[in-house]
């Protein structure tokens, strides 16, 4: 009927969200800097719209400064800074800003006009694209609630903290760019292969029929855990960039003198707020506030997301000389290998160099490096919508196009 929308998504969808997908990615690794830089807390309010314009004339810029000058972080740490200082992460938080705001137009703008045009997208992308716009949204909230939590006087003295941000809630952003990231991703390689396989219906069933073997059924179980890992250890390191936790216990792979620091500094009751009990809160409060800790959390995830991916490196090359797994699925799990390598250099260095702007910020983006190729390894092992796969066989059959 030509009043319903198209089964598959038009190609120009997916290059849009994959010019969105790269504007997140840079907005993390600025998201990055910005706290590495010890910016976050410059801008003491929240102004959606009208924030988007910086402080023009001296009066202005002084305007803004005395605001800061009211904030935690100021009368503690920074108390020394001029307004030359000031406007320098002043920039930066705001230029963070600004290109949040900017993601937010490129994407709920064309996403209007395409749910109200029926040609380019089919039903199921479209309960993505509004899925995404709401995440997008609640993005922008995250992030003012991860800043207050720096500017809000009577949290830090419970959280026995400086003037900084809530690991908590730090992670929190953090995970809610992740997902969206991976969410745009996957939309877009989805429309991407859709539309590939529609071109050539009698490769795309052959390419389908090695998919389906039962055989691929473990390693694509396998794929997901990677994922899954590959996650999980880049929030921790979240939880690590939240405490500053990277700045003790700069050695690898010992913790100092030994592989482990003591059962007491892991377990500290100094952790303990005001209100927990000993008994019952003493393990997890260290597990999630405790540097040393968290950091060692992080040391463990890193090295059994790397195993796992060494050895999903070699199942796969095992598989491949069986003639099992395809030629491009294994060459992505060799990009996902060298990345995990990589990636674990980067980390190390940035430890052991007591974490340097430079070495930090290419550690997070070797997370995100490696998070994007673990999920398209997982995508690409991935057999595709059933309406497809069935439609791909009759067109094949009966050399029909019913995707027109």
């Amino acid at each position: 009927m030509k009043s319903k929308r198209p089964i598959n998504t038009d190609p120009k969808v997916a290059y849009w969200l994959l010019f969105t997908a790269s504007m997140i990615f840079s907005i993390i690794i600025i998201g990055g800097l910005t706290r590495l830089t010890e910016s976050g807390l410059s801008i003491t309010e929240w102004k959606p719209i009208t924030g988007a314009i910086p402080p023009i004339t001296q009066e202005d810029w002084e305007e803004e400064f005395n605001k800061y000058k009211n904030s935690p972080e100021f009368k503690q740490l920074n108390s020394h800074m001029n307004l030359d200082d000031f406007k320098f992460i002043f920039y930066y938080e705001w230029g963070h800003r600004l290109l949040g705001r900017a993601i937010g137009v490129v994407f709920v703008l064309p996403m209007f006009y395409l749910l109200m045009n029926k040609k380019y997208t089919s039903y199921r992308v479209n309960k993505r694209l509004f899925a995404m716009a709401g995440l997008l949204g609640l993005q922008g909230f995250i992030g003012w609630w991860m800043v207050k939590s720096g500017l809000d006087e009577d949290e830090l003295v419970d959280r026995k903290s400086k003037p900084t941000v809530s690991q908590y809630r730090l992670t929190t952003h953090l995970t809610t760019a992740f997902v969206l990231y991976l969410g745009i991703l996957y939309t877009s390689w989805e429309i991407l292969r859709e539309n590939k396989w529609l071109k050539d219906p009698k490769k795309a069933v052959e390419l389908l029929k090695v998919l389906e073997n039962p055989q691929l059924k473990k390693l694509r179980g396998i794929s997901r855990l990677v994922l899954f890992f590959a996650f999980v250890t880049a929030m921790s390191g979240g939880m690590v960039a939240g405490l500053d936790a990277g700045l003790i216990y700069n050695t690898f792979p010992k913790m100092g003198e030994t592989w482990f620091p003591s059962s007491g500094e892991l377990f500290n009751n100094h952790y303990l707020h005001t209100q927990d009990d000993a008994k019952t809160d003493l393990v997890w409060r260290n597990m999630l506030e405790n540097p040393t800790t968290v950091q060692l959390i992080h040391r463990c995830m890193a090295t059994a997301t790397f195993s796992l991916i060494m050895m999903t490196q070699f199942y796969v090359l095992k598989m491949k000389k069986q003639g099992i797994v395809p030629r491009y699925l294994s060459k992505t799990m060799h990009g996902v290998a060298g990345l995990a390598v990589a990636q674990v250099a980067l980390g190390i260095s940035t430890l052991i160099y007591i974490v340097p702007i430079s070495l930090a910020s290419m550690h997070q983006c070797g997370a995100i490096l490696l998070l994007t190729w673990c999920a398209l390894f997982n995508f690409k092992i991935g057999k595709g919508r059933p309406i497809i796969r069935q439609g791909l066989v009759m067109m094949e059959k009966k050399n029909l196009n019913l995707f027109k």
